[in-house]
Order: C-alpha cells, then sequence, then structure tokens
C-alpha cells in the first residue's frame, strides 16, 4: 500500500487542478493546490511531492525547478502534460525531475509515480547535500586555486597546469597545497571528486 503523501499541484489551470486534487484524494493523499510557481514558493511547503504541469511544454516544468533552486528549496517533481513530447520529457528529467506523466486519471498510474518518486527522492536529496557541501568548500577557494582545481579535474599536471597559467610549477605546488587544504582534501582524488560534485548541483539549476 502506497504510503501517504501531500501532493502539492501546480498548474495554471483550475479544471485541471480541481481534477488532480479529486484523484490524490481519492488514492488517499493529501492535495495542496497552486496556480504557479510563484504561489508555491510563497508557501514553501517542506515536505510532500510536487505535481506540476509542463507549461508552456519542454519549459514549465524547467523554470519552476530552477525558481526552486534559485530560492533554495527543493521538493521532488513529477511533471505532468496532456501528450508529453519526447524532447520536453528529456528537458524536465535533466532539469531535475523524478518522472514526466501522461496527465493521470486513474489512481494505480498515480500511486506508481508517486512511491517511485519517493523513493529516489531519497537518494536525489543525499547527492543534493553532498553537492552543496562540496559548493561551500570550493567557494572558500581564491580564484588563481580554483584555476588549479578545475585544470586538475581536466587531468592536468603541475607541469601543464604552470604552462596553462604562465606560473612556475613550484607555484602550482603552492597553490595546490592550499586548495587541498581549504577544501580538506586528503589527496587529489577527493578534490576532483568535490569539483564534480559541485558541477553537478550547477547542472540541475541551468
Amino acid at each position: 500500500m502506497v504510503e501517504r503523501v501531500t501532493l502539492h499541484i501546480v498548474d495554471g489551470d483550475s479544471a485541471r487542478r480541481a481534477q488532480l486534487a479529486r484523484l490524490a484524494f481519492a488514492a488517499g493523499h493529501h492535495a495542496e493546490i497552486y496556480a504557479n510557481a510563484e504561489e508555491l514558493l510563497a508557501h514553501a511547503p517542506s515536505g510532500g511531492l510536487i505535481l506540476a504541469q509542463d507549461e508552456p511544454v519542454g519549459e514549465g516544468v524547467a523554470r519552476l525547478l530552477a525558481a526552486m533552486m534559485r530560492a533554495g528549496h527543493w521538493l521532488p517533481v513529477i511533471a505532468i502534460a496532456d501528450t508529453p513530447e519526447t524532447t520536453a520529457v528529456v528537458r524536465a528529467i535533466k532539469a531535475g525531475a523524478l518522472d514526466y506523466l501522461s496527465m493521470p486519471t486513474q489512481i494505480a498510474p498515480l500511486n506508481a509515480a508517486v512511491e517511485c518518486a519517493a523513493r529516489e527522492a531519497d537518494t536525489f536529496r543525499a547527492q543534493r547535500a553532498r553537492a552543496a557541501e562540496a559548493r561551500q568548500r570550493i567557494s572558500r577557494l581564491s580564484l588563481r586555486e580554483r584555476e588549479v582545481l578545475d585544470r586538475l579535474a581536466e587531468g592536468c599536471s603541475n607541469k601543464a597546469i604552470a604552462r596553462d597559467l604562465e606560473i612556475s610549477p613550484r607555484t602550482v605546488e603552492i597553490h595546490r597545497m592550499k586548495m587541498m587544504g581549504k577544501l580538506g582534501a586528503r589527496h587529489a582524488a577527493e578534490a576532483v571528486r568535490l569539483r564534480i560534485e559541485a558541477a553537478g548541483l550547477d547542472s540541475v539549476a541551468a
């Protein structure tokens, strides 16, 4: 049996909002409705799952997720459209949506999507937490230390970094040592992992 979840329904069409809310209650969930992303973020729910109409198709959910990221607020999102288009599905998933459904009219498909999204959300939250921590650590770096880290992540040697930045290899070593200390990284691979994790958060916000 699917656990009861609060479903936050974001849809500019009042008839569709009401239809989804009725289906949510019939499926044993609680529903809250919002006309747009601004209304959702004004209330900033701390739990549950978002069902968002992808309107305009291919753009609506990506904009919602970007707005949530700017506000520092995240809940798992399931995108919805009357007729999902492949390009729209790909864009929404890349933006961070956990699923993309045709407008549900039956309890079973809705509950299947909610159950799956709830499972994936825990993993996604953990990934985002690691990414946010990595970004916070990297923000401590000076510009030159960040340049050394970026090139280290590209697989460059100290000599190659020195040539690229027009500094001496010894100076690269000094920047690299300071960078590792600020990141709390024990070795280069750990510093590179932090850089990749922080970049992953950027891709979600894009």
